[in-house]
């Protein structure tokens, strides 16, 4: 305890310095065997009580958190230094043993509310009021602890059943309130944190001795005021102490409800004891309003745990659905894990749910989310769970009954999914067709199963779902093998995240030759990943996931911001290259995007028409309205657009009709098989007679040989791209290759020179 007992620094010296002093000197008075009388021992308790109070200001005022403890602990040490003071001024009247106690029990019976509001609010969390009703059963307690005292006195014929009514009450009421301080101090505020924090063991010590001390100057035994002085002296230990962090606490209405329990069997046992025996006004009335108090405060405990139990719906209800959210789904699973209980576990997702919000309006998409959870809710049997878990995403928790296979079960559950939703859904005026990807996972408990945590299997279930996204499958089921790395992926998300905004992006670029003078008239801008610990990574190692994590935004915006400085320090270093970027199908929904390229542009200085944006058919017909307005917006700042893999789509001839493209880029399915494929020969001398008409250039992908080049040159083929003429490369090397191509052009021109000058003599 004492390693733990630090001090806090600014501590007013004056005053601690003063309380030991005073201390020490009530402790000689107290345990000197000269006969000092009362006086002098109460005055210095007056001055020790002032010098209390000023340590309590001065804690209340460096500690905002703990203000009102502090504050009321000021107030009771001033109402308290106030009883020593008129005691001293009766003791000089009355030479009565009991006028300097009465003075001192009054004192302490009107610093109750102080002491026992202070503790009630210690350690409580900030969102909680100060509740009048916790007061009310604190003062019901004092007054069931008093009908008892007073019960038991007047049935053991103590000295004070003889006393006054004002000599003995103010003495009862200070007792029982201190008794009812002391186990609010105990209960209250650190009952998890008294083994953490000392504070809490030196304010019930100091409580604990005033107590002890009051007993002892009732009973008139001079060592009393040395437990008073060792009680006011903790207290102000515990004001200079270091305070240990403690979890803050929240009101709970279950602990009252007990405590006003107690009272009220208290306050009928007292009413049965004066019922037998001697009756007592005292011991009735106070009983009676202790007892009443009491209800009341039971009253409120009824509406406040009735409220409770309603929060506590609310919180494990989705609102909008009406089932199970997201914390009640994995409540439910991880008691089914630790009973070791069989489950099947599904993540299900709408496909193309974004359309439906963005379409027919959110309404419409929130009266489809209720219709979907109807249709499910009404599909699954008996101890089947449906929750929400948020969006578009529901998880349901499957029942296997005893003897049933899980994956059987779970086999049985997709159907079940695909069944409910095959029939269309009326929203928004229109009839509407939904379709899911549906992930699931099996767990087959039983006392030898591995233990798992709900939040692994809904990871696992989630897994489970984006393959069948990503697929186009109905149901998956969880396959360790194909899954398993679950968990690396999310890593690798957060690494990408943290990789993009640390620049760890690098651009390849790989060279656009045009077919007839050989020259290198632009270039592809392919992002790789310069990772710390994996190497530089490909982009079908974490493009993918970008996308479906919602990172394609910020990515592209890096790629862009390094693809168009590139083009303007080659510019400005004389060579005139058109740089290509490829656009995702979240790009094409960012209505933003226009304005972010426009002010890269002017920032570089760099002409939009050396901006080449490709983007493929599929991309496109994602959203076609949003994508064709950006894509609009893209054109007007002079950008040309490209249809990437031309020809793998589905609607190419609509959008070359509706859209200002510059560019079609010949798939490499079909360069690959030029030479030895008839069809595919005569796709592409079509789709440049086509583009050559429409005014557009034609760029050949995944060229890869001599004879596949003569070919595209024979067919009329503006620029060809691939490894016969380059791999993607950085952009410095990238500079050496096109200086080495100037020299090879450079000596070629020289021989044609050369050959022709006989002709010419």
């Amino acid at each position: 305890m004492s390693r733990r007992l630090r001090l806090l620094t600014a501590v007013p010296r004056g005053p601690l310095v003063l309380v030991a002093l005073l201390a020490g000197l009530l402790v000689v008075l107290a345990l000197t065997p000269v006969d000092v009388g009362t006086a002098v021992p109460l005055g210095v308790t007056f001055a020790l009580q002032l010098a209390a109070c000023r340590l309590f200001t001065w804690r209340a005022q460096v500690a905002p958190a703990e203000r009102p403890l502090w504050q009321r602990f000021a107030g009771a040490a001033a109402l308290l230094a106030a009883g020593s003071a008129v005691a001293v001024l009766v003791v000089t009247v009355r030479a009565d043993h009991t006028a300097d106690v009465v003075p001192l029990a009054v004192a302490h019976v009107v610093a109750f509310p102080l002491l026992y509001g202070g503790m009630v609010l210690w350690n409580r969390d900030s969102t909680n009021v100060a509740d009048p009703s916790d007061t009310l059963l604190g003062a019901a307690a004092v007054l069931a602890v008093v009908a008892i005292t007073d019960t038991v006195l007047a049935h053991t014929g103590s000295r004070w059943a003889s006393a006054t009514w004002w000599q003995v009450q103010p003495v009862l009421l200070a007792l029982a309130a201190g008794l009812v301080v002391i186990g609010t101090s105990v209960a209250v505020p650190h009952i998890s944190g008294m083994t953490r924090d000392p504070r809490a063991w030196l304010i019930s010590g100091g409580l604990s001795a005033d107590l002890l001390g009051g007993v002892c100057a009732v009973l008139g035994y001079r060592p009393g005021w040395a437990l008073a002085a060792l009680g006011v002296v903790l207290l102000c230990l515990a004001a200079v102490v270091r305070p240990t962090p403690v979890p803050r606490t929240m009101t709970d209405p279950g602990a009252t409800t007990i405590g006003a329990f107690v009272v009220i069997i208290a306050s009928i046992a007292v009413l049965v004891a004066t019922a037998l025996g001697a009756a007592s006004v005292t011991a009735v009335c106070c009983a009676g309003i202790a007892g009443t108090a009491s209800g009341i405060r039971l009253l409120l405990n009824v509406r406040d745990l009735s409220q409770l139990a309603v929060s506590r719906h609310e919180a494990l209800t989705d609102e909008l659905t009406g089932l199970a959210n997201r914390r009640a789904v994995l409540r439910r699973v991880e008691e089914l894990c630790a009973d070791r209980a069989p489950l099947v576990l599904g993540v299900l997702d709408l496909d193309k749910f974004k359309e439906v919000n963005d379409g027919l309006g959110h309404a419409a998409g929130d009266d489809l989310l209720r219709l979907v959870a109807q249709r499910l809710t009404a599909g699954l049997g008996h101890g089947d769970v449906l929750g929400r878990l948020g969006g578009d995403e529901f998880a349901l928790l499957a029942h296997v009954a005893p003897g049933t296979c899980p994956e059987e079960r779970a086999a049985e559950l997709g159907r079940v999914v695909h069944e409910s939703l095959a029939e269309p859904f009326a929203v928004g005026g229109l009839v509407v067709h939904v379709a899911v990807s549906l992930g699931l996972t099996c767990h087959p408990g039983g006392p030898d199963g591995d233990p798992v945590t709900a939040a692994a299997l809904v990871r696992q279930a989630d897994a489970a779902m984006y393959d069948a996204k990503r697929s186009g499958s109905q149901v998956v089921r969880y396959d360790a093998d194909r899954h398993g790395d679950s968990s690396g992926r999310l890593a690798l998300v957060e690494e990408l995240r943290a990789g993009i905004a640390g620049g760890e992006l690098v651009l390849h670029h790989q060279p656009q030759v045009d077919v007839g003078t050989r020259r290198t008239v632009g270039v592809e801008a392919l992002v790789r990943w310069q990772h710390p610990t994996r190497g530089l990574l490909a982009p079908v190692h974490f493009l993918p996931l970008a996308e479906v994590h919602g990172l394609m935004g910020v990515l592209t915006d890096a790629v862009l911001a390094q693809s168009i400085a590139q083009a303007a320090a080659w510019r400005r270093a004389g060579r005139e290259l058109r740089i290509s970027v490829n656009l995702s199908a979240s790009n094409l929904l960012d209505t933003g995007l226009p304005a972010r390229v426009a002010e890269l542009l002017e920032l570089h200085a760099l002409p939009p028409s050396a901006l080449v944006l490709e983007v493929t058919e599929t991309v496109l017909l994602s959203d076609p309205d949003r994508s064709l307005a950006v894509v609009g917006a893209l054109t007007e700042l002079g950008a040309g657009v490209s249809i990437d893999d031309f020809g793998t789509g589905y609607a190419s001839l609509t959008y070359l009709h509706q859209l200002p493209v510059q560019e079609l880029k010949l798939d490499r399915s079909f360069t690959a098989d030029l030479l030895t494929d008839s069809r595919a020969a005569a796709i592409v001398a079509s789709t440049v007679r086509l583009a050559h008409q429409l005014g557009l250039r034609v760029v050949a992908e995944g060229v890869e040989d001599p004879a596949t080049w003569a070919h595209l040159r024979a067919l009329d083929c503006d620029e060809s791209q691939g490894y016969l003429h380059s791999p993607p490369l950085p952009a410095a090397e990238l500079e050496q290759w096109l200086a080495c191509q100037d020299e090879r052009r450079a000596r070629d021109h020289d021989l044609d020179l050369d050959g022709a000058r006989p002709a010419l003599r």
